[in-house]
Order: structure tokens, then sequence, then C-alpha cells
């Protein structure tokens, strides 16, 4: 059976969630699209916003899904399946829309920690919306505006109809976030390919990194970011095992996403990773080509990470 992909459209209030959500409600993909809508106080979703084209639409109200009650969402999730194996309901897509104060962690976890919807749901990709008009103010003065960021496999940037002038604040949503690409959005008219199959939950070998051209504009103070380490010296596996052990061990709470290729000793074959906070795996890959440059890449983001520390511990695997 072919696992449902989900959707998981996250940032900060105001910033156009349901719009575009509407948009790809009401555009022709040939898709059956459940959706689960998380709102603050007892008022269910507004279906006069996004049409009629959602196979199901469950609320989850009066609370927020990634924290106290996370167990809601997995109700929902399980009642969902149950309405599709029984036949009253028919979809093959999931969208999650987030509330705009949502950490995407947990959020996220719980399709890696329950034995039936990791089998039956495939998590495909976050996606977080940025408001140019209000994206500096918030991110300065909410820690949970930056995590959404941080956890993105895709950024879209909306109403800069408004604000055209958005350089510097994609500078500084590279800092935070050097992985996921940035696509400007206007009244959530995206096309969808960019989207949909995003994959960011395989382990696959593709890793570009989009790091910022710094200009002569004060740098502003982010709790989350992005480290890149990039070396060329092959490592020893259970060296390179023990070092995530450690990290993972003293900062899980603080990585949002981390993913990485790494050449090991004497194995021919690439190896990837990638986690969300305390939850990683790592699979080979391919095998290295006979004039591919053997370097390792690897991207971490998360809140306040000591990046010296970092780098001091991967530069210790070199083996002389």
């Amino acid at each position: 059976m072919k696992p449902i992909s989900v959707t998981i459209l996250t940032g900060f209030l105001g910033a156009g969630k349901t719009t575009l959500l509407r948009h790809i409600l009401q555009a022709d993909h040939g898709h059956k699209i459940a959706v689960i809508e998380n709102e603050f106080g007892e008022v269910p979703i507004d279906n006069t916003l996004i049409g009629d084209r959602a196979t199901q639409i469950t609320t989850l109200s009066n609370g927020c899904i990634c924290c106290s009650r996370s167990n809601e969402l997995e109700n929902a999730l399980l009642d969902l399946l149950d309405g599709l194996d029984s036949g009253n309901i028919n979809f093959d897509r999931l969208v999650i829309e987030c509330t705009g104060m949502a950490d995407p962690g947990p959020i996220t976890q719980t399709f890696f920690s329950h034995e039936v919807l990791c089998e039956r749901f495939l998590l495909d990709g976050i996606i977080t919306l940025v408001d140019a008009v209000h994206a500096d103010k918030q991110l300065n003065d909410f820690a949970i505006a930056q995590a959404q960021v941080g956890y993105a496999d895709r950024i879209l940037l909306t109403k800069t109809d408004i604000q055209p002038d958005h350089e510097a604040l994609t500078e500084r949503l590279q800092r935070i976030n050097a992985r996921a690409p940035i696509y400007p959005v206007i009244h959530g008219d995206i096309n969808l390919d960019l989207l949909f199959n995003v994959q960011g939950f395989l382990l696959d070998s593709q890793l570009k990194v989009s790091l910022p051209t710094f200009r002569f504009t004060p740098k502003q103070s982010n709790e989350v970011g992005s480290i890149v380490v990039e070396f060329d010296y092959p490592v020893e596996l259970m060296a390179v095992s023990q070092v995530m052990e450690e990290l993972l061990l003293g900062f899980a709470d603080n990585l949002l996403r981390y993913k990485g290729i790494l050449s090991i000793k004497d194995e021919p074959k690439r190896l990837l990773f990638q986690g969300v906070q305390r939850l990683y795996s790592a699979d080979w890959d391919r095998d290295w080509q006979q004039n591919e440059p053997r370097r390792s890449v690897l991207v971490f983001i998360g809140v306040n990470l000591p990046e010296q520390q970092i780098r001091e511990k991967f530069a210790q695997l070199q083996i002389n």
C-alpha cells in the first residue's frame, strides 16, 4: 500500500497560509487532498476561505497541536485512516495547516514515532511562509518564527508585491536555514511542483547549500542559525557516529534539522544521514565516482548551537 504524502504548512501569524491552502485546493492537480487545520479558540475553519475542494477537513481547536494536544493530532490522523479504509472518504494526499504559533518539530515527529502513522503516511516536506512586510520584527521578537524557518524544506516569501525590497530579509533567512530554497509568492499563486514531492525526509544525495552574500548591513541577531561543515578527508565510521551521539546527547533539543553526506574511510559508497531533533537515520548511497572529489558536507540548523565546538569535533576526526 502506497503511503499518503503529507505536506506541513507553517509560518507566523498572517503569513498567508490559508491563502496558499486555498490555491492548493483549487488548482487542477488531480489529487484528492485531505486537510487538517489547527485553530486557536472554538471557531472552526471558515470553509468560505478555502472553498469546498478538500476531501475531508478536520479542525483541531482550542490549543496547539505541537504541545499539550499532540494526541489530538494523532487521533485526527487515525480517524482519517479509518474513514479511508472504510470507504467513507477518499484522499491520496494530506495537508496540515499549523497555527501561526506552532512549533513544527513535535508535529513532524508524530510521523516517525507512531507505528501505524509512520507506515501509512510519508512526510514529504515542511513549507514555511514568511511575511516580507513584517518578518524582521517577527523574527526579532519571537523565537518560534525563527524555528519555523529553521525546519523548512521550502521557504515561501509572501507579500513581496507590497514589500519588493526584500534582499536583506532573504539573506537573513539564508543565515537561519542554508538548505531551504526561497521562492516569492503573491496571493498564494505558485507552481505546485515546488511544494509537492519535495522528498524532504527521504535519505537522498541532494544537499544544496545556499549561503548568503554578506554585505555592509548589520547582521541581525538570530537564535536559530545554520552551520555548514565541509571537509575533504575520510573519517572513521565509528568515530563520526560517536560525534553524532555526543551532539544529540548535548544539543538534541536545540537541533531542528540536520543533513549530511560523508566520506567514510575504506568505504566505496557515500554515507547519507539526516535528522529532526533526536530522531535521525543514516544509509549508504551510491558509489563515489572515479573523478568525484570525496568531500563531506554537513548542515546543522538549530537554536544557539555551539558552532566552534561542532567544527572542532569534526576537525578532530581527520585521520593522520
